[in-house]
C-alpha cells in the first residue's frame, strides 16, 4: 500500500499542504536569485507584480514541476505575494466580502463575513513566515513589533486597521487582526439591510438635521462606525465639520471637513497625540459640529463640554450594551480625566450635553439592527431618565439561528417634539407627541405606553 493510501484524510491534506509551502519557499528562493533588487525598486508595484509573474513563469516552465494550468498559476500567485505582498492574506484582503481578518498563530486563520466568522484551510509556513508578514506590514507605517514593543495598533495606508501582539505577551504565537476599511452607507441602503426602518430614519434625520447631539452606543462589531458615517451624511453641507478618531474612517462627502488622526508614540516613545489633544484643539478651530469616532477616556469629558457649550449637533460612539450602559460609562470615562470632578456633576454635564442614544447590537445570525433609540429627558440635577421612542422587538430565532421582529415606534416627548417644530422639521407620522414628558420618561423597555 502506498503512503498516500495509508494516511488518513486530516494527515493527507497536511502532508499536501506541507508539501506545497515547501514548493512555494523553494520557488521564491529561485526567484530572488534571478532578479535585480535595485531595478525591481525602480518599478511600480504593478510593473514589479508583472516582472516577477514573467520571470517566475519561465522558472517553472525550465525545472519543473509538471503542473496543470490552473496549479501553475495558483503557484506563480502564491510565490509573487510572498515575495512582493503579504502571501496568503493577499488574496483575503482582496476579497470584498471579508469583513476581518484574525490570524491566531500560523496554524489558525479566521475571516468575518456577512457578520459569521468562519476559518479558513490556510496556514503560513511556520510563526517565522508569519513574524515576517507582520513586519512588513508594520513597516509601511514605520512602526517596529519586537519583544522590547509586543504590541501595535495602527492603519494601513489603504485604511485597513491593524493590530499585532507576539509572544511573550500571544501565548499562541504572533496574532495578527486585521479590520477592513468599512464601507460607507447611506442611511437608506441600511434600511435595506434590515439595520432600521423608514420611520426611524426619518425621525434620525430629523434629529440630526436639528442639531441633536447624537451618542451611537452598542458592543464590538455592531456597527457604530457605520452608522455613524451614515448619520454624518445628513449633516447641511455648508457646516464646519471636525472628525476626530484613533484610525481615520470616516468617510464625510461635505466639502468642509477637516479629519484629526491621533498618533501613536515613536520608538523612542514620544510624539503622541491622543484623541483628547485632538478635541481640545478641534474647539479651537471654528467648528459647527464636532464628531468624535470612538470616546474611550478622559477626552469624554471634553466631548461633553463642547456639545453643551453651544456645539449642537454632535455625534460620537461609545462601547456600551443598552442606552442606560451607555449614559454610565459616559459617566466613568468622563470621570478619567485628570480634573476631578464629582460624579454629580458629570451627571448634571451629561444630562446637558446628550439628546439622543441610538443602541445597536449584533444578532447571533451576523445581522446588525438598531435595537433603541432613546431621548434622555433628564435635565440640571436629575437622575437619569430615559425615553424610548424606537424599539426592535426580536421573535424567537427559527433553527437557523436567523432573528427576526419589528420596530416599535413610541410618541416623543413635547420638548423633543416643539424643538424639531422651532428647527423646521417636520414630525414623522409614526411619532405622535406625548402629553406628559415625566410619563414617558419612565416607560421602561418591555412595557407598552
Amino acid at each position: 500500500m502506498s503512503l498516500k493510501a495509508r494516511l488518513t484524510a486530516p494527515e493527507a491534506t497536511a502532508r499536501h499542504k506541507h508539501d506545497e509551502s515547501h514548493l512555494v519557499a523553494a520557488f521564491r528562493a529561485k526567484l530572488l536569485e534571478e532578479i535585480d533588487l535595485a531595478e525591481m525598486s525602480s518599478l511600480s508595484t504593478a510593473e514589479r507584480r508583472d516582472r516577477l509573474e514573467r520571470v517566475l513563469g519561465h522558472i517553472v516552465s525550465r525545472e519543473g514541476p509538471v503542473l496543470s494550468t490552473h496549479e501553475r498559476a495558483m503557484l506563480i500567485r502564491r510565490v509573487v505575494d510572498e515575495a512582493l505582498g503579504l502571501g496568503i492574506l493577499e488574496p483575503l484582503l482582496e476579497d470584498n466580502s471579508i469583513t476581518e481578518i484574525m490570524v491566531n498563530g500560523p496554524d489558525h486563520i479566521y475571516v468575518e463575513r456577512a457578520g459569521r466568522v468562519e476559518r479558513l484551510p490556510l496556514r503560513f509556513a511556520s510563526a517565522e513566515q508569519l513574524m515576517q508578514t507582520i513586519e512588513r506590514i508594520v513597516s509601511t507605517v514605520n512602526r517596529r513589533v519586537d519583544e522590547s514593543n509586543p504590541m501595535v495598533d495602527a492603519r494601513l495606508p489603504s485604511g485597513e486597521r491593524v493590530n499585532v501582539i507576539i509572544p511573550p505577551l500571544a501565548l499562541t504565537g504572533p496574532t495578527l487582526t486585521i479590520r477592513r476599511f468599512p464601507r460607507s452607507y447611506t442611511l437608506r441602503e441600511l434600511t435595506g439591510l434590515g439595520t432600521l426602518d423608514e420611520p426611524t430614519v426619518l425621525l434620525l434625520s430629523a434629529l440630526v438635521r436639528a442639531k441633536f447631539n447624537v451618542i451611537v452606543s452598542g458592543a464590538t462589531g455592531s456597527g457604530k462606525t457605520t452608522l455613524l458615517n451614515a448619520l454624518s451624511g445628513l449633516i447641511p453641507d455648508g457646516e464646519r465639520v471636525i472628525t476626530v478618531e484613533d484610525a481615520a474612517e470616516l468617510q464625510l462627502q461635505q466639502s468642509h471637513v477637516i479629519s484629526l488622526e491621533s498618533r501613536p508614540p515613536n520608538v523612542e516613545g514620544k510624539g503622541q497625540i491622543t484623541i483628547r489633544d485632538l478635541v481640545r484643539n478641534s474647539l479651537r478651530m471654528r467648528p459647527d459640529r464636532i464628531i468624535v469616532g470612538e470616546v474611550r477616556g478622559g477626552e469624554t469629558l471634553d466631548m461633553l463640554q463642547a456639545m453643551s457649550t453651544g456645539h449642537d449637533g454632535s455625534l460620537a460612539t461609545v462601547h456600551a450594551n443598552s442606552a442606560e450602559d451607555a449614559l454610565m460609562r459616559l459617566q466613568t470615562l468622563a470621570s478619567m480625566s485628570e480634573v476631578k470632578i464629582p460624579f454629580a456633576a458629570l451627571r448634571d454635564q451629561i444630562n446637558s450635553a446628550v439628546d439622543v442614544l441610538v443602541q445597536l447590537a449584533r444578532h447571533p445570525d451576523g445581522s446588525r439592527r438598531v435595537t433603541e433609540v432613546a431621548v434622555l429627558a433628564s435635565g440640571g440635577r436629575e437622575e437619569y431618565l430615559l425615553t424610548t421612542v424606537v424599539r426592535f422587538a426580536a421573535l424567537p430565532t427559527a433553527g437557523d439561528r436567523t432573528v427576526t421582529g419589528r420596530f416599535e415606534h413610541f410618541p416623543l416627548p413635547r420638548r423633543v417634539a416643539e424643538r424639531l417644530h422651532l428647527a423646521g422639521e417636520p414630525l414623522p407620522p409614526a411619532f405622535g407627541v406625548g402629553d406628559s414628558d415625566l410619563e414617558l420618561a419612565t416607560r421602561k423597555a418591555g412595557h407598552q405606553p
